[in-house]
């Protein structure tokens, strides 16, 4: 289920379903916002891998939306979408930082394609690999290694896994982990979660040293912050 985390800020409801959907589809992590004054907050306080972004938003537009981002220093790739393809208005996204553009009406399998081309072309990208400690994983290929040992997780144990990783130090309470990662409703009842910790756990930990994965008495869990993103 997981992929690059990207942020889809689009007011119109029928496109921002359409774009969720089949980004979903093609193995994206999506969060959704409608308004240009909510998603600034959210992309200067949160970790994206990238940002699909429309022009025109309530709020506060996608130009200076995008302007506050790269003179916040964020190099996050972002795509502008717009329903106007006017040549001024596209070079001055692009003269602003933006990766890349694409006018409305488009096909699913482009923008899929375009939001991969400008992942790829950061060289150093946070999107396709994230270390903590002696371990890394890498998020194009979902693999995980601990030093030069590759390790066998099944696909909810590196959801999980990488849900924790991409935010080292934030405390995630069982609920939010639950909902995240199975997408269903919390059920007081169940363990499933601590299961699947101490099943990760058992893979990923190094005998004698500490878990690299932290219990939070009464709350959660939390990842070490001593994470690096190549």
């Amino acid at each position: 289920m997981f992929g690059m985390r990207v942020l889809v800020v689009e007011d119109e409801r029928k496109i921002a379903a359409f774009i969720a959907k089949g980004l979903r589809e093609a193995g994206f992590a999506i969060e959704q916002c409608s308004r240009g004054d909510e998603s600034l907050d959210r992309i200067l306080t949160e970790p994206f891998d990238a940002i699909v972004l429309d022009i025109m938003l309530p709020g506060r537009d996608g130009l200076s939306i995008l302007r506050a981002i790269r003179e916040s220093g964020m190099d996050v790739p972002v795509l502008l979408l717009t329903a106007r393809s006017g040549l001024d208005e596209r070079l001055e996204g692009l003269n602003m930082g933006a990766d890349d553009y694409l006018p409305k009406p488009f096909y699913m399998e482009e923008l899929v394609a375009r939001l991969h081309a400008i992942t790829r072309r950061r060289e150093g990208r946070p999107a396709s690999l994230i270390r903590v400690g002696n371990l890394s994983l890498n998020l194009l290929t979902r693999e995980v290694s601990s030093g030069e040992v590759k390790l066998e997780l099944t696909a909810r144990e590196f959801n999980l896994l990488e849900l924790l990783a991409r935010s080292p130090g934030r405390v995630f309470s069982r609920t939010q982990l639950y909902e995240r990662v199975w997408e269903y409703d919390f059920d007081p009842a169940t363990n499933l979660v601590d299961v699947y910790i101490r099943r990760i756990r058992s893979k990923i930990d190094i005998s004698g040293k500490a878990s690299l994965i932290e219990t939070i008495r009464g709350v959660g869990y939390r990842m070490c912050k001593n994470e690096k993103r190549l």
